[in-house]
């Protein structure tokens, strides 16, 4: 298996990882707020791509008028289980779908959304042509996308830190892909390669990133993301090893109690 590949797996105990430690460190400071941009918009039915264990599904099941369906998708099936299990507040469609190739009929919804997933997607373009062929018009796309790295302590500080145990080949999966899908210019051009003609606005929001010890991130970073899978491609032995190491840098730099940390992300809004 490649890195690019590894990058899109998310198995074994990485889910319960992730939902135990990187949600609340990393997605819920934004999921409230992405929820919130479509409380005024006028819906009937929401479709969620890269729905990971849920984060925003659940903001959005508690947000909106209960009338309003929605369907949650992802492509790992362990993380869409996790998510069904952890359960939302009313009733929402949980389905296992790849955002490249949407199972759903053309113009059947009034909004697609994407919390931090489409830097996953290979072809970004096929995806937002999905997204612009199963929305109704006057529908919108809605995802968010971290900014680069140097904008994400935790993240920056994390894949620095491990260099050290790989000097001549160091692990770039925080970079390559969740930091790799940041540029502006890149993203306003794959839209409208993807169907979506007017101009979107794009919102750089800033916010805190917050736990209470370093290894918290550290087993967020290094055991609870595809990053796994990149250290323990080299080494199953060093993962234990690297977390350690990862932990260490951040309790240097953020300190040896609670931990505070800059994130930075865009929230891209695509109307049709």
């Amino acid at each position: 298996m490649n890195n690019l590949e590894s990058d899109k797996v998310f198995a074994d105990s990485i889910p319960k990882l992730y939902e135990e430690y990187l949600v609340p460190l990393i997605f819920e400071p934004y999921a409230g707020g992405f929820a919130k941009r479509l409380v005024s918009r006028k819906l009937n039915r929401i479709l969620e791509v890269a729905a990971g264990t849920g984060v925003v599904t659940r903001h959005l099941a508690s947000l909106l008028p209960n009338d309003i369906s929605i369907v949650a998708t992802d492509l790992s099936r362990p993380m869409l289980d996790l998510a069904s299990e952890v359960g939302t507040s009313r009733p929402v469609e949980w389905r296992q779908a790849d955002a490249m190739q949407l199972p759903f009929a053309d113009e059947s919804f009034d909004a697609v959304v994407c919390q931090f997933g489409v830097m996953f997607f290979p072809d970004k373009t096929k995806a937002f042509s999905e997204a612009r062929r199963v929305l109704k018009a006057g529908g919108v796309l809605l995802f968010s996308v971290w900014d680069r790295i140097e904008e994400n302590e935790f993240a920056d500080a994390v894949t620095t830190a491990l260099e050290s145990i790989f000097p001549d080949d160091p692990l770039r999966f925080m970079t390559r892909t969740p930091h790799g899908y940041y540029d502006v210019a890149t993203i306003q051009k794959d839209l409208q390669n993807g169907g979506f003609v007017t101009a979107p606005y794009i919102d750089t929001i800033v916010a805190r990133s917050i736990a209470e010890s370093a290894r918290i991130p550290a087993l967020a970073y290094c055991q609870g993301t595809p990053l796994r899978n990149e250290i323990e491609a080299r080494d199953k032995s060093l993962l234990g090893r690297a977390t350690e190491v990862a932990e260490n840098a951040i309790a240097r730099r953020f300190g040896h109690g609670k931990v505070d940390g800059n994130i930075q992300a865009h929230i891209v809004a695509a109307e049709i």
